[in-house]
């Protein structure tokens, strides 16, 4: 069952969103050569307690820290320690959460440490979180759920890797639903199956969290023996963006998103709704 929410529901997620939105920003400044994933961690922290929010990752099914950094050939899920420094040229997806009054909020992106970065990573970044904006642009009331993997997959598709080749979607992880709880049904695939079929409607108070994860290589991947760390089996590297949207009466509202995604949504043709916290 697919959990709708009512509109003081969603400008509660919002309140969680916004947390998240300032953990992204501490974390990104934070995210320099020499710094372990735990300063991260840490970092992470102290904004979630100066919010008065708790983290959601912490303990989640056993998981011992407040953040994910996923580190180059990391996909998702890398634990911070103090023995993953960073290196000029990294790069790091960091996936963060918060709770406020029970309602969850859920967000990742892709940082550069330092410089001189190669060109077809600047490229993977891009493409993986232009892929996540046209799934959150695609999420519109009456439509389905497969609109927004299929709106996913087609970016991706449409984008000519550097050096030749494909990207690869990674089709073990995907998005999922977020509200009372950080992971609900649905599970939001970011390749259309055909098994799947269209998915449920999209109606005002549905609430989903986008993920897209494309690595430069194969998208297999596998799990390592901490039980948590996703890595890529070939080696390449790999990058994560995340947002968490409501879908509302006047559109799509990115709860994780500063400014609600106005900015990114004008420029693909969608009008953002209103923000409920003004």
């Amino acid at each position: 069952m697919v959990e709708i929410k009512t509109p003081e529901q969603i400008a509660k997620m919002r309140e969680a969103g916004l947390v998240v939105a300032a953990v992204h920003a501490a974390t990104a400044e934070a995210a320099v050569p020499g710094a372990t994933t735990k300063d991260l961690d840490m970092v992470a922290r102290k904004v979630l307690a100066e919010h008065k929010a708790k983290p959601n990752f912490l303990g989640y099914g056993g998981f011992p820290a407040t953040i994910c950094t996923s580190v180059n050939e990391v996909v998702v899920h890398g634990i911070p320690d103090e023995k993953t420094v960073l290196k000029d040229g990294d790069i790091i997806s960091i996936d963060a959460g918060a709770i406020i009054d029970g309602w969850h909020g859920d967000a990742a992106f892709t940082a550069f440490v330092g410089t001189g970065h190669a060109p077809e990573l600047v490229e993977l970044s891009r493409v993986t979180q232009e892929s996540m904006w046209a799934g959150i642009a695609a999420m519109k009331n009456g439509g389905r759920l497969v609109d927004v993997s299929r709106a996913i997959e087609t970016y991706i598709r449409r984008q000519p890797r550097p050096g030749g080749g494909k990207y690869g979607i990674v089709e073990e992880y995907g998005g999922h639903g977020i509200g009372t709880e950080m992971h609900m049904d649905p599970h939001l695939l970011n390749y259309v199956s055909r098994k799947r079929g269209k998915g449920p409607k999209l109606i005002p108070g549905f609430c989903l969290a986008i993920e897209p994860m494309v690595t430069l290589g194969t998208p297999n991947t596998q799990v390592l023996e901490d039980e948590w760390t996703v890595i890529t089996t070939d080696g390449t590297w790999s990058s994560h963006w995340e947002h968490s949207i409501a879908l509302t009466e006047a559109g799509p509202l990115v709860l994780t998103a500063p400014d609600g995604g106005r900015a990114k949504l004008a420029e693909l043709g969608v009008t953002a709704a209103p923000d409920p916290l003004g």
